[in-house]
């Protein structure tokens, strides 16, 4: 329980910030879906999905060799300095090439008249795969506050600038005729990708302490080691990203001719943030769980405490998943009412990031156990049925088929995971009290939407108080079964 206790209070303090800092960041969202048209947003959500792709590209699995070989190299001082330099040198090459053939790759994407989007973000994804690494060496040693701080100025820096160029500025011209400086009307959302940039670059001095690590030296052989260990791991990345942000990416290629294209993109990006708690809490815990997970290898007793870490990240996702689906009509004001339609997508994809979360717990396996290349047959699978299902329902149910297919994906590979590791790396996970806790919260669920659309109808306040007292339901449920198993383990 004092494992638990650690790993819990370093997830509260990554989860606090990542919130806070989430929250803040996400606060775009209301601005954004409300200053742009669902066209416009669309654009926003369907560069930011290649963002992420190409981010997991830019780092090739060496965040995790990193903490892989921190922990049983000889010459442990050498490992920052040697993931760092590669990832570098592999950063600026990518940039000045995609400066060089900007024009050709837009008009590849269909934004013939902005080649400056795919030098901006080619600035901010090689950026961003340089300060993954420092970001890295903080969390390996135990350091989430000043990771926060860092993350944090971050994104402060990425709001302001979003509020002074889409609020500030054109207020002042509008009604004082005055021009602001670096402003153009014309960019329109363009600034949004300005402010990420800037904010990217802002965040680089601030780590200068951790890079100068590299004074300890590159080391080629342990270099070529990590490159074997974390090559894999790009497969499985690609594959996650596929599978989390391919729908985007390709749904204006699949979706019928028309006006409504770009809308029906952004509606589904925007709904697809409303799964942010669910978000939240699985990226707070993965900082905190993967060098815990490591740490804990050697320990005699470490498969019980993965198993015991399993049902209570899964209580907590759950109840993220309830409070989210009772708490809709609250929720959905994070977005404005032109994105309100896409709202029966949000529990498919709460439930796929439910399953996503699951997969990650069950994944420590293949890593531990140095069988990166199993991690990356599972993610390619998964990458197939992505692939798969949106070619095919995209064009025949809109975004509602990208929803379906990236639950089924992330379903799918979960459960192959959790197979595959029973045979290579068992661990004694405690599937009854999962299924269990994941039933009860289906049945309190399908109670709640009966209810909302059947029994009250239109009358929100008695629909509160009648979720209120599902989610309560399950709130006790989760009490009862905590206080059981700390008196088991007493015995």
């Amino acid at each position: 329980m004092s494992q638990l206790r650690k790993l819990a209070s370093q997830t509260a303090v990554y989860g606090l910030s990542t919130i806070l800092g989430r929250f803040l960041n996400y606060l775009l969202v209301p601005l954004h879906t409300r200053v742009f048209g669902t066209d416009e947003y669309g654009v926003v959500s369907e560069l930011y999905a290649y963002v992420s792709f190409f981010l997991v590209t830019l780092t090739y699995g060496m965040e995790t060799a990193f903490f892989r070989f921190s922990q049983g190299e000889e010459k442990k001082d050498t490992v920052f300095p040697t993931a760092f330099v590669s990832v570098g040198i592999s950063s600026v090459v990518f940039m000045l090439c995609m400066g060089a053939f900007a024009q050709p790759i837009a008009n590849a994407i269909r934004y013939p008249n902005h080649p400056e989007y795919i030098i901006i973000f080619s600035l901010i994804m090689g950026f961003d795969a340089m300060a993954s690494i420092p970001f890295a060496l903080l969390r390996q040693q135990g350091r989430p506050i000043k990771f926060a701080i860092i993350k944090n100025i971050n994104i402060i820096s990425n709001i302001i600038l979003n509020l002074y160029f889409l609020m500030l500025c054109p207020y002042m011209q509008q009604k004082s005729n005055i021009s602001l400086p670096f402003y153009d009307a014309t960019l329109g959302v363009g600034y949004v990708f300005i402010s990420n940039l800037v904010a990217s670059i802002i965040t680089f001095p601030l780590l200068s302490k951790e890079i100068l690590w590299i004074r300890k030296g590159f080391d080629m052989t342990l270099w070529r080691k990590m490159i074997a260990y974390g090559l894999p791991l790009l497969v499985v990345g690609l594959g996650g990203m596929v599978n989390e942000t391919l729908d985007r990416a390709i749904m204006k290629y699949l979706l019928p001719a028309g006006d409504r294209t770009m809308s029906q993109i952004g509606i589904y990006g925007a709904n697809y943030k409303l799964s942010i708690l669910m978000s939240l809490f699985i990226q707070a815990f993965r900082f905190a769980a993967e060098p815990f997970f490591f740490s804990h290898a050697k320990t005699s007793d470490k498969k019980i405490t993965y198993a015991q870490v399993m049902d209570y990240f899964v209580i907590v996702c759950l109840g993220i998943f309830l409070l989210v689906t009772l708490y809709i009509d609250l929720f959905k004001y994070f977005i404005g009412d032109r994105f309100y339609e896409g709202l029966k997508v949000v529990p498919i994809l709460l439930l796929a990031n439910l399953c996503l979360g699951v997969y990650y717990n069950l994944s420590i396996w293949y890593k531990l156990s140095d069988q990166t290349r199993k991690g990356a047959v599972i993610s390619l699978i998964g990458a197939g049925i992505t692939i798969g299902l949106n070619i095919w329902w995209i064009p025949v149910f809109g975004y509602v088929g990208s929803a379906w297919a990236t639950f089924i994906c992330y379903f799918t590979m979960m459960l192959i995971c959790y197979v595959m590791g029973m045979k290579y790396y068992p661990i004694p996970y405690h599937i009854r009290h999962v299924l269990s806790f994941a039933g009860i919260a289906l049945m309190l669920y399908f109670a709640g939407w009966y209810c909302r659309n059947t029994l009250s109808a239109g009358d929100i306040t008695r629909t509160l108080c009648i979720n209120s007292a599902l989610f309560l339901f399950f709130i006790i449920a989760v009490g009862l079964f905590i206080k059981k198993d700390r008196m088991i383990k007493l015995q």
